[in-house]
């Protein structure tokens, strides 16, 4: 019998085998794996078997010449004596050039990577290990395709529009706010919704089902999944969170091949994990310290950064700074020649013809209603003078479209998501009518300055809501039961007496019910509350527990994290409705949906986006419209 413990059975088996004259070398490695799992004679194997980990991972793409480190990490070996990688047959170090290097990482793992590497040409790669211990030899493998593309008419510029967490049922929310209905037809659609051509979305991450903003704008940056928190990396075995294998973003290929400008704009802290997913390298998106210094390297460096926390930028000298040392991250970019603003007024004001570093909140920006409507000092803070999106997109314009090279501009609705986090629907959806006239402003730009930008509008990840009817108290019922649905949900009664596309009242007497269906434990009320207010608050328990200790009976205070539903969520006058927790009780907020998102396209390029399609092909996408050339400029 061959011996093959621990080795991975393969879809592409003999599609690779065949292609690359190694058909024997592929049968071992599919029937292997069946053999290791048991599936073929009743096979059974040590645990012993040393495990085997590639990266990147099994069914990567590529674009031909973008950078990325290799590793292979062997571990559970018993006196591990040999380890062989091939690519394509060849040994990995003559495969790519570069020596490999090994290192014993001091956690039972040893690691064999080369760093800084590039497949150069279109086609199919297959990766090869076989680890030798003691015990015999250990198998694994991995395929990858490599492409590379150009669109029929290429594009000069491209815009990626991220609605961070819009969900089709997001969507749909602020098109009927924003644009109203008559006799049961809309009277307009949104502006993303008019662009050309659409697809729909799935966002799952290699490491699970469900993903975070991180993994999924890495996605988009870099046409390569990654793990839940992590950007730019694929994760190892480490707890560094700054040493894991680097995968070349959209920002670094673009600067490098083509000399672009890039802007990163967004109404979060502008270090947050979508932005940062277009420039950062790291394991834990919670670096912002980290990811804020890291702007400033030049192979990445954007030329417009735009959104809130500069507590990531002042040193730790300063009141309200978030970072751990004392390096001025404003002065340094001053002194590569920005121009820092904090304000709107500021902002208008600055030249379009240098780089721009504009930061309007020590955290995240407030949101439309509160920064353009209700204008609470209380929950302000003293920032009350915040640019809209639609003001920080023209600015960003201005200043990204005067590099003659192109470039690439990622504009976040960002808090889209972070309000139906805390389960305050009425504040996402005008946030989602902001971030679409945002979109409808570049849209015009587009067409007036050559109609050569390719422009994509789409979430990282859904939420879990719907709309079940609508809701009103006309009748004297209130709570579950003013709830109408089938014929009795009767249409809401926004109204825009100025028709600027935002209603003027958020809590008409009749308005949407919104269910949500994953959330902690809350009091529903159906109205729009005033002031922000989280559906739970965090509760730390601490108890006893015994353990016994030898002949002693121990006790030890155990510390555990819970949530109970926020007492200023329920509305006077209302029913008190718990509605009981259907996630995790240690998760005080709404969370992310495994649901597929909607994609719209328009410009140069966008005939790509159709179908269903996975979240990293909007990278490959953006290439192909652009027609890079990823072998250029590489040291």
């Amino acid at each position: 019998m061959m011996e093959c413990r621990n080795t991975k059975a393969w879809d592409e088996d003999f599609i690779y085998g065949r292609s690359k004259g190694m058909k024997k070398t592929w049968m071992k490695a599919a029937v292997c794996g069946l053999l290791a799992g048991g599936a073929l004679f009743g096979g059974v194997f040590p645990s012993e078997a040393a495990d085997i980990r590639i990266l990147p991972v099994d069914h990567a793409k590529f674009w031909a010449g973008v950078r990325f480190d290799f590793d292979v990490e062997v571990s559970n070996a018993k006196n591990l004596q040999n380890v062989d990688v091939k690519v394509n047959g060849v040994p990995a170090d003559k495969f790519f050039g570069k020596p490999v290097v090994t290192k014993d990482l001091g956690n039972g793992v040893t690691s064999y990577r080369i760093d800084d590497v590039d497949f150069s040409k279109a086609g199919k790669i297959a990766v090869t290990v076989n680890a030798k211990d003691s015990l015999g030899t250990s198998s694994a493998g991995a395929g990858y395709e490599v492409v590379q593309e150009k669109a029929q008419k290429r594009a000069k510029n491209v815009i990626l529009f991220v609605g961070d967490g819009m969900s089709l049922q997001a969507r749909e929310v602020a098109r009927i706010l924003s644009k109203g209905m008559t006799n049961g037809k809309y009277n307009d659609l949104l502006a993303m919704e008019k662009l050309e051509h659409n697809a729909v979305i799935t966002t799952s991450g290699y490491d699970s089902l469900v993903t975070d903003s991180a993994n999924s704008a890495s996605a988009y940056a870099t046409g390569h999944k990654s793990v839940v928190n992590a950007m730019g990396v694929y994760e190892d075995s480490t707890k560094d969170p700054f040493d894991d294998p680097k995968v070349e973003n959209i920002s670094e290929i673009l600067k490098r091949t083509r000399g672009m400008s890039i802007g990163v704009i967004t109404q979060a802290e502008s270090t947050d994990a979508t932005p940062a997913a277009m420039i950062g390298h790291t394991r834990r998106r919670a670096n912002q310290d980290f990811l804020a210094k890291s702007y400033l390297d030049n192979y990445h460096r954007p030329d417009v950064i735009m959104g809130g926390g500069s507590s990531r930028y002042l040193p730790k000298s300063v009141p309200g700074s978030k970072r751990k040392d004392n390096d001025n991250i404003i002065q340094d970019f001053k002194d590569l020649g920005y121009t820092f603003v904090s304000t709107s007024k500021e902002m208008k004001a600055a030249p379009s013809d240098k780089p721009l570093l504009g930061l309007f909140h020590t955290g995240t920006m407030n949101v439309y209603i509160d920064r353009e409507m209700l204008k609470n000092p209380k929950v302000l803070k003293g920032f009350d003078d915040q640019p809209n999106l639609m003001d920080m997109t023209k600015k960003s314009l201005d200043i990204l479209s005067k590099n003659p090279n192109g470039f690439f501009a990622m504009i976040e609705g960002a808090s889209i998501d972070k309000q139906l986090h805390v389960m305050d629907w009425q504040r996402a959806a005008y946030d989602t009518i902001e971030f679409d006239k945002s979109i409808e402003y570049a849209e015009k730009w587009a067409k007036e300055h050559g109609d050569n930008t390719l422009i994509i509008v789409l979430a990282d990840h859904a939420h879990g809501i719907s709309i079940s009817g609508t809701y009103h108290e006309r009748d004297g019922r209130k709570g579950t039961e003013a709830v109408r649905v089938y014929a009795n949900s009767i249409f809401p009664t926004f109204k825009d007496a100025d028709h600027d596309g935002f209603p003027d009242n958020p809590d008409p007497d009749v308005t949407l019910a919104i269910q949500y269906a994953n959330h902690p434990e809350y009091y529903e009320n159906y109205h729009f509350m005033k002031t922000p207010t989280p559906p739970a608050l965090a509760v730390k328990q601490t108890k006893e527990e015994a353990v016994q200790n030898g002949d002693k009976v121990e006790y030890h205070q155990v510390s555990s994290a819970s949530s109970k539903a926020n007492p200023a969520r329920i509305h006077p006058g209302n029913p008190v409705e718990l509605m009981p927790a259907n996630t995790p009780k240690d998760d005080p907020q709404e969370c992310h949906s495994a649901d597929d998102i909607l994609l719209n396209a328009g410009g140069p390029g966008s005939e790509y986006f159709h179908g269903t399609m996975d979240n990293t092909e909007v990278f490959f996408g953006m290439l192909r419209a652009l027609g890079i050339d990823g072998n250029k400029n590489k040291k």
